[in-house]
């Protein structure tokens, strides 16, 4: 194991944060202080994308720099194969011990364990990898709990999520649903408490003058919509835009089979019907991205007063967005941006001073961010790796690579093993429960696996919202047939490479890696 560098790594993820809210990007409404630092002091990765849903597949893409397609953990609770490295292992391998705080949503290949192991009874497990100082899954959410109940809250374990009963006031007019404040207060939040578990392990590290690697994965702004005073009230719903989509659920629901049981799928993925209580949802939403920004304010603070920001590499980003109420609905599903498009800020010490507060528009993706990490800590990037190092946007030019993409590509499976809701509602397979989206410059296209759904095809150029579906139109047809063919072209061209590029030959073994492209 080689001995760790000066470098430290801190790697932030925020829960269900849409890429659109964030202040310094110009959002019209959302304040988001701490993250406009960042944004302020490194490079901001203006069009970057998670390249699945929901959390586990998402964070599985992010952890190990694979597409879906290629780790295949697809659904929440689809063990991950441990052949894969990831940053973690990769961390270790540079000397590292990563700690984590929050949860990873990692699904234990049974392979590795007994038939008793308690991991195959969750899909909140940790990632291979990371010393897990303060393991905090949203079930059962015990430390928090715990640290709740000695300062004096009643709590119920064999009931967890009842913590999250809103306080017992009257919404007043103007406010709907979920308005009402937590029964907490806004310094004891899940996102408060991961945060003081984080800054004392920092301090104890900072005092033994040893490098580190952190990874701080909050909860929130996930769901429930339920926020402590004073944010839940720091947002008026009359404030709120008005939401992207059709005018009704059933024009919504009209554009194609998926939408249409997605829509009506409430308390899943459907948005409240009533009109305030839609706005009150976003608003609440936002408010709970106030919560945690002051956090994120709490922990570069602490990080400035330790003294260690200067050695300090700090990548935040979500692992996916939230529809919000945007399409009538909430989560995250489908093909619509709102669900895919997520923030992610860079802040390296070591780049030159111009790439403070600098802007990247060209497309990057969830599996950037283990080559990145990788390559910061001076190692090479797994060959395996789907994903390309940010780092020489970071660098004096900022330049892009050669031959970088222009898509993104996210990829969402809905398959059931338990229930086989997908595949009864449409009369399928589960492994036609699959839809792939290449969404490049102007074109969106969505391809499904099951040939008894059909495909949409989108020109954002003239429909940015995705309402006017050109799949049948035999005008498109050219366009069609090109999108079809370019995501065939990049499946082939992520196709799991372990051995394609070692030939065995009288000399031995000749092994040779190229760039990935596009």
């Amino acid at each position: 194991m080689a001995e760790p560098s000066r470098r430290n790594v801190l790697l932030i993820t925020v829960d269900q944060w849409r890429g659109d809210c964030v202040g310094a990007w110009g959002h019209p409404l959302v304040r988001t202080p701490a993250i406009d630092r960042l944004v302020a002091e490194g490079t901001s990765f203006r069009r970057h994308w998670a390249n699945a849903v929901p959390c586990g597949p998402s964070r599985a893409s992010l952890y190990t720099g694979l597409y879906a397609m290629n780790h295949r953990s697809v659904l929440n609770g689809t063990p991950l194969d441990a052949r894969f490295t990831n940053v973690a292992l990769e961390a270790r391998a540079a000397g590292y011990e990563p700690a984590l705080f929050g949860y990873t949503d990692t699904s234990v290949d049974p392979r590795t364990v007994g038939p008793d192991d308690p991991r195959l009874r969750t899909y909140e497990g940790v990632l291979p990898g990371f010393d897990p100082v303060c393991d905090l899954p949203s079930e059962p959410l015990g430390p928090w709990l715990d640290w709740l109940a000695e300062r004096g809250h009643e709590v119920d374990h064999e009931h967890p999520h009842r913590i999250y009963d809103p306080a017992d006031v009257e919404v007043p007019v103007g406010r709907g649903a979920t308005w009402r404040p937590a029964r907490y207060g806004a310094d004891e939040t899940e996102t408060a408490f991961l945060t003081g578990r984080a800054l004392d392990w920092l301090e104890e590290r900072a005092r033994q003058r040893r490098p580190w690697f952190a990874h701080v994965s909050y909860l929130r702004p996930h769901p429930p919509y339920l926020v402590p005073s004073p944010w839940h009230d720091a947002y008026d719903p009359a404030d709120i835009a008005p939401f992207v989509g059709a005018p009704t659920r059933e024009a919504e629901g009209a554009i194609h089979p998926i939408a249409a049981v997605a829509t009506t799928m409430v308390g899943v993925a459907g948005a409240p019907e009533d009109e305030l209580d839609r706005r009150q949802l976003r608003a609440t939403y936002y408010g709970m991205m106030g919560e945690v920004d002051a956090q994120l304010g709490r922990l570069l603070d602490g990080l400035d007063e330790l003294g260690q920001a200067d050695d300090t590499l700090v990548v935040l980003t979500a692992d996916h967005g939230d529809l919000a109420g945007d399409h009538w609905l909430i989560e995250k599903l489908g093909w619509w941006d709102e669900a895919y498009s997520v923030p992610m800020v860079v802040r390296d010490p070591t780049a030159p001073p111009a790439a403070r507060g600098r802007h990247v528009e060209a497309t990057t993706e969830h599996v950037d961010v283990t080559p990145t990490v990788v390559d910061w800590l001076g190692r090479d990037v797994p060959e395996a790796c789907d994903g390309r190092s940010l780092l020489p946007f970071l660098s004096g030019t900022g330049q892009a690579p050669a031959r970088w993409r222009t898509d993104a590509h996210m990829e969402w499976d809905f398959r059931d093993p338990v229930a086989h809701t997908g595949e009864d509602a449409f009369g399928i397979t589960m492994d036609e429960c699959g839809l792939a989206v290449q969404r490049g410059p102007r074109w969106t296209y969505v391809h499904l696996a099951a040939e008894a759904l059909p495909d949409l095809l989108f020109d954002r150029s003239v429909d940015p919202h995705l309402q006017h579906d050109l799949v049948a139109d035999p005008d498109h047809a050219g366009v069609l047939a090109d999108q079809a063919r370019r995501l065939l072209s990049w499946r082939m061209r992520h196709a799991d490479r372990t051995h394609t590029g070692t030939l065995l030959g009288p000399h031995g073994p000749h092994h040779r890696v190229d760039p990935r492209v596009g």
